[in-house]
C-alpha cells in the first residue's frame, strides 16, 4: 500500500519540480502515476492527489474519475464533462482564475480529518500535459475548479489549512452527520 504523507511532512511544504518533457511516458513516471492512483483509490473519499502527497516532489496531480459521478449528480455542473477516466496533469499551470470567489468546504487526504472553508475562484483554466505528453487546456467551474486550485497549491507547498477558516475535525465516525463535506471533497 502506498502511504499518503500527512501535514507535518517536509515534502508537502516544498515546491515541486517540473518534469522534463522527455521523461513523460517513461517507466519511472508511469510508476509514479500508478502509485498516485493506488493511493487515491485506497481512500473512500479520495477525488484527487498530488505527487508530493506520496513523497514525490514533482509537478503532477491526478483527478479521479469518481469526480464525474459527483458532478453528474450536481445540477451546477454546467460544462461539458471530459471522458470518465482519471485525468492526469503533468506540469500544470493555472492560466486564469475568475475574479468571483466563494468560500468552499474542503478537506485533504494529507490533512486527515480536518475540514474548513477556503476562498477559491469559482472558475479556473489550466494547461498541462497528459500521460502521453500531449499538452491540453481545460476550463472548469465549481468543484473541478476548486480541485485544480487545491492540487496546484500542493505543488507549491501550500496546504488548504493555510488558507482555511472555520477548520473543524470530523472523524470518519461522524461522516454520516456531515456527508455534505465529504461529497464535495
Amino acid at each position: 500500500m502506498i502511504r499518503i504523507l500527512q501535514k507535518n511532512s517536509a515534502t508537502l511544504r516544498g515546491k515541486a519540480k517540473p518534469i522534463k518533457l522527455s521523461d513523460i511516458g517513461t517507466p519511472k513516471i508511469n510508476k509514479i502515476l500508478s502509485d498516485m492512483k493506488k493511493a487515491m483509490d485506497s481512500e473512500e473519499d479520495g477525488v484527487a492527489i498530488a505527487a508530493p502527497q506520496i513523497g514525490v516532489p514533482l509537478r503532477i496531480f491526478v483527478v479521479s474519475s469518481r469526480i464525474f459521478d459527483i458532478l453528474k449528480e450536481s445540477e451546477k455542473a454546467n460544462y461539458k464533462l471530459p471522458p470518465q477516466n482519471d485525468l492526469v496533469f503533468l506540469n500544470p499551470e493555472i492560466k486564469r482564475l475568475s475574479k468571483e470567489k466563494s468560500f468552499m468546504e474542503e478537506g485533504c487526504l494529507s490533512v486527515r480529518w480536518l475540514y474548513g472553508k477556503v476562498p477559491r475562484a469559482k472558475k479556473a483554466k489550466i494547461t498541462a500535459y497528459n500521460e502521453h505528453g500531449v499538452k491540453f487546456e481545460l476550463g472548469a467551474s465549481g468543484l473541478l475548479a476548486q480541485i485544480f486550485q487545491h492540487e496546484t497549491d500542493h505543488l507549491d507547498g501550500i496546504l488548504f489549512i493555510d488558507k482555511a477558516k472555520e477548520v473543524e475535525e470530523i472523524p470518519p465516525e461522524k461522516w454520516s452527520e456531515r456527508k455534505d463535506i465529504i461529497k464535495k471533497k
